[in-house]
């Protein structure tokens, strides 16, 4: 991409974007350093010493969900192919069900900071730890890596900066200034950051919202009319389904499984797990997940208005000529409905945004190798629970170091990836979550019978699979918008892996569990009394 949205909208301000970024920079380093006055132990690093409540976390829930996907793809989406957009949104909020009703509550029960910690609770430590951890930090790698080339994209539109070296540097700002959160705040730093981007988020989407519903007297049906009357050759289909997906076959069956993966994989990311954690009890992580979807839910209704808005407002056809394509319909409609100040607060905003998701994910990976691997696996739990200010083989000093190595590793990735398609890696975290991660908590929740062998044929098989089937699809080569342009070496047809690796991971955990003697039925009992009753919870958070 070698123009840049600055230079192609007139009027954009880059000076006023810079300023509203440094302010918003500033302010939140502040809440950060104050956040991290108590950080003292292990709990308050990872898990915010549970000190927030059940509304608490289901903003940050939401802070840390909706990255600027949400904000920018979804509304540029519905602008470009009107419901079949939408249904993206459906995929998303419908995952939240997942989450709250079979694992949210029995999750904080039976964990402590990881997903290894549920996965270990009845099996074998070692193995299962690592295998947990190495799926884990997959997820958390590639979401890292989208986000931070998207960064490097969407900041260099909206700032105009012009060349690869300017993007390279928005690239290294960006972590540098996430390495800072999560080695100074921790979760509690990061929590507090993720609430103030979910309230600027939310509050700009609802002011554009009213912005645009005012412009045609708070009647939804003109909106949509003005839509399609602006929508040209495509208007008429913007109501209806098949805009997008339903020209073929496989095309039916490739948005069928990235809908099972954003359906199923929302419940297994593993930053999405951990904010279970930062709550005092269950209940209370069962709140949080219904104020996320509460929140969640309305956000999502926003972009309904904003995507069909910025179609009839801006126009479908000088949003795809715009560099950036879809996801410049946002922060077009805001220059056309606020003019550059509006513009500059929706690129401050989306700024926020990638920084708070960022955040949350290297918290997540530097915590999964720190507890997992370091303390539980390498040595054999002496290093767990250990404080932050303790010598050499403090686990937290670990987690830090961590942070630090897989920030530098975003950094070079985003570089690196920056020109090229990062669409295969958002599908690809959604995938292995849906796939190697889901299957064993489900298992490890719910069947008797499951034991180790299970879990590590489960993960790795399903993490294998998954990368497989992406590495051989038309997201990275034979297709006009896959990675690889230069080569065709693709035999998988869709997209999206997920309607094959999430049924052969399935498969896999019950094969493995099958094939094995292991059995434990008095672990499992325990299991199930503390998944859900929360009775011996507490002492799995004693350090």
């Amino acid at each position: 991409m070698t123009t840049y949205l600055a230079a192609a909208v007139e009027g954009s301000r880059p000076g006023l974007n810079i300023t509203i970024f440094a302010i918003f920079v500033a302010i939140t380093l502040g809440i950060v350093v104050w956040a991290s006055r108590d950080n003292r132990t292990a709990a308050d690093y990872y898990a915010a010493g549970r000190a927030f409540s059940g509304p608490q976390n289901g903003i940050a829930i939401s802070g840390d969900y909706l990255s600027a996907a949400s904000f920018l793809g979804i509304a540029g989406a519905i602008a470009l192919y009107g419901y079949d957009g939408f249904l993206y949104s459906i995929g998303f909020l419908v995952a939240w069900l997942v989450a709250l009703l079979l694992v949210a509550e029995l999750l904080r029960n039976t964990g402590k900071f990881t997903l290894g910690d549920v996965l270990a609770f009845r099996m074998r430590q070692r193995p299962v730890r690592a295998a947990a951890a190495t799926s884990t930090l997959a997820v958390s790698l590639f979401y890292l890596l989208a986000q931070m080339a998207g960064a490097g994209v969407l900041i260099s539109l909206l700032l105009g900066v012009s060349g690869s070296a300017g993007q390279n540097l928005v690239i290294a700002v960006v972590g540098a200034i996430m390495i800072v959160y999560v080695l100074v705040g921790g979760m509690k730093g990061t929590t507090w950051v993720q609430i103030v981007k979910a309230v600027l988020l939310i509050g700009a989407a609802a002011a554009m919202t009213v912005w645009v519903l005012g412009r045609y007297d708070f009647n939804f049906s003109s909106l949509l009319q003005d839509a399609v009357n602006h929508g040209g050759k495509t208007g008429a289909k913007l109501l209806e389904p098949g805009a997008k997906y339903g020209k073929t076959g496989t095309s039916k069956l490739d948005f069928l499984s990235l809908a099972l993966a954003l359906v199923l994989g929302t419940a297994g990311l593993p930053h999405v797990l951990m904010r279970f954690y930062t709550v005092p009890t269950a209940k209370e992580a069962r709140r949080s997940v219904v104020w996320a979807i509460g929140l969640i839910g309305v956000f999502y209704l926003f972009t309904l208005v904003l995507g069909y808005g910025a179609g009839a407002l801006v126009g479908p056809e000088k949003i795809a000529k715009a560099p950036g394509k879809e996801n410049a319909a946002a922060p077009l409609l805001a220059l056309e409905l606020g003019g550059p100040v509006l513009l500059g607060f929706v690129a401050a905003v989306a700024f926020a945004t990638i920084l708070a998701v960022v955040a949350g994910l290297t918290i997540t990976a530097s915590a999964s190798f720190a507890h997992d691997v370091y303390a539980n696996v390498l040595r054999r739990g002496r290093g767990e629970g250990t404080d932050a200010g303790e010598g050499k083989d403090g686990e937290v000093r670990v987690a830090r170091i961590t942070a630090v190595v897989i920030g530098a590793l975003a950094i070079v990735g985003g570089i690196l990836a920056k020109n090229q398609n990062v669409a295969f890696l958002v599908a690809l975290a959604f995938a292995v979550a849906a796939s190697a991660n889901l299957p064993t908590i489900l298992y490890s929740l719910f069947w008797r019978r499951f034991n180790t062998a299970g879990a590590l044929w489960s993960i790795y098989g399903g993490l294998a699979v998954t990368i497989v089937l992406i590495v051989f699809s038309p997201a990275v080569s034979g297709a006009p918008t896959a990675m690889i342009k230069s080569h065709d070496f693709h035999w998988f047809p869709l997209a999206n892996p997920g309607l094959v690796s999430i049924p052969v991971s399935f498969a896999l955990g019950w094969l493995g569990t099958v094939l094995s003697k292991e059995h434990d039925d008095g672990k499992y009992a325990e299991m199930q009394v503390r998944s859900l009753t929360g009775i011996g919870a507490e002492k799995a958070v004693q350090h």
